[in-house]
């Protein structure tokens, strides 16, 4: 049985010299509070505060990054537990783990093994390393330890250290978990985000009647757009009594355009009372990226873009299992161009704070970097899905920083379904940006002492800072 270790100086640069200045610099950041203030863990979680079932309903269950590793080497994702969309997983538990611990070697490389090591090692007080053999023990040891008072979703927030943790909801939920959290006096900061993709783009299932219900649940005309901009003001005004403090737009493309009044009201006819075609979906899209900032301008929420997804790029396992299930694929993006009728209007304007995430990482010293150390509107959002890996945030910093600064970042944040994760995720970043400030202090680029700077706000001052937090 092998053992299961982790190396103090893991991520840290090899040679000697370099190596000492990234433990430095990571011993004053190690322990700094985490500010998590993009995710999608699920508030349930922490109004109820109730055990969490079983090993594989934590661990793989709500983990894309996992299933979908498993599965590209031809794992059912029934196996996995994975529910049908609008049904129930009739999966055992214990089998799912088994079956993932037999392909743990599958990881070997992956981010998701540095993050899950660190959740057995740290959280669970494991020492052999995981595989067919110690599956069992693994499931018998972590199941034991969810049914203790310390192992509960606020027990363990606290154990974290999180100081904020942002939850993602759309204009649709009723956000009474986020209500219930509140109402029970614990301490801990969940907040929500504005997500109003289902209400925005014509493509989203539903959307239709997810207007419908938006002008229900608002109690807007939104048979007319000043009707339907009259309700996002409404829905955005009660997310924020309830703490929010940005929205989240995840779409296609970061295409934006203005359009006249009599043709964007001409054009959400379409969109809402007939059949929707690809290029009034994509103009509608572009049209609302700008009325949001607008809005964002007005009421001081920061606004997150993710562009650059091909998303549930896989047909049958969408019709199957619904979205999010690891299907969503990096596509190239030029953001020059997507974005100017937006920040013609509003790049300027120093109210919006417009958070920019990508998986095309190649704009990142083209585009990206460009933009965001001119426009005083313009962040950049720390590396997202397929580039929150140690090289990946490489990769980011040499391709953003000398263009666009460290001080047009904001951080990082983990994005992630997956709470055990959330330390494990914060650690490796913590690594990776000392690694890589150690390396400009051995060059002599920058002083040790601006590079603690640096790491403490790359860690925390810029996210509370952007996020207003």
């Amino acid at each position: 049985m092998a053992a299961l270790t982790l190396h103090p100086d893991r991520l840290f640069p090899p040679d000697e010299a370099t190596r000492a200045i990234a433990r430095r610099l990571y011993d004053r950041i190690a322990s700094l509070p985490i500010i998590s203030p993009h995710g999608h863990t699920n508030p349930a979680w922490f109004a109820g505060n109730e055990p969490f079932e079983n090993p594989a309903e934590l661990l793989i269950i709500p983990d894309h990054y996992v299933f979908r590793m498993l599965m590209s080497t031809g794992v059912p994702l029934e196996s996995l537990g994975i529910p049908p969309a609008g049904g129930r997983s009739t999966a055992d538990p214990r089998a799912v783990w088994r079956l993932f611990a037999a392909r743990y070697h599958l990881f070997r490389g992956t981010p998701s093994r540095l993050w899950l090591d660190w959740v057995f090692y740290y959280v669970f007080g494991l020492r052999s390393r995981l595989d067919a053999a110690t599956a069992d023990h693994y499931y018998d040891v972590i199941d034991t330890r969810l049914k203790a008072p310390e192992f509960r979703p606020r027990a363990l927030f606290e154990q974290f250290n999180i100081e904020v943790l942002t939850t993602t909801e759309s204009p649709l939920d009723t956000l009474e978990h986020h209500a219930s959290i509140r109402r029970s006096g614990w301490g801990g900061r969940i907040l929500t985000a504005y997500r109003p993709d289902n209400v925005t783009n014509p493509e989203s299932p539903g959307f239709q009647e997810a207007i419908r219900a938006f002008g229900a649940v608002t109690g807007q005309d939104v048979t007319t757009f000043s009707g339907y901009m009259q309700a996002h003001r409404v829905r955005r005004a009660f997310f924020r009594a309830m703490g929010a403090t940005s929205t989240d737009h995840g779409h296609p493309d970061p295409f934006t355009t203005w359009l006249p009044a009599e043709a964007v009201e001409a054009l959400y006819r379409r969109v809402t009372t007939g059949t929707v075609t690809p290029e009034d979906a994509r103009l509608f899209r572009g049209h609302m990226l700008t009325e949001m900032a607008g809005l964002s301008a007005e009421d001081g929420m920061v606004m997150q873009l993710h562009a650059g997804v091909f998303r549930n790029h896989n047909p049958s396992l969408f019709a199957r299992f619904g979205a999010d299930k690891g299907a969503d694929i990096p596509v190239a993006v030029d953001f020059v161009h997507a974005l100017k009728p937006l920040l013609d209007q509003w790049g300027n304007d120093p109210r919006l704070t417009l958070i920019l995430f990508t998986l095309d990482e190649t704009t990142f010293s083209r585009e990206l970097a460009p933009l965001a150390g001119h426009y005083p509107a313009l962040r950049l959002g720390p590396p997202w899905w397929f580039l929150d890996s140690p090289d990946g945030m490489a990769r980011f910093r040499a391709a953003a920083t000398e263009t666009a600064g460290f001080y047009n970042t904001v951080g990082f944040n983990d994005d992630t379904r997956a709470f055990l994760s959330i330390p494990a995720r914060h650690d490796v970043a913590r690594r990776a940006d000392a690694a890589y400030l150690a390396r400009l202090v051995a060059e002599h680029r920058i002083g040790e002492d601006e590079a603690e700077e640096i790491a403490h706000d790359l860690t925390y001052g810029l996210v509370k800072k952007a996020y207003q937090l």
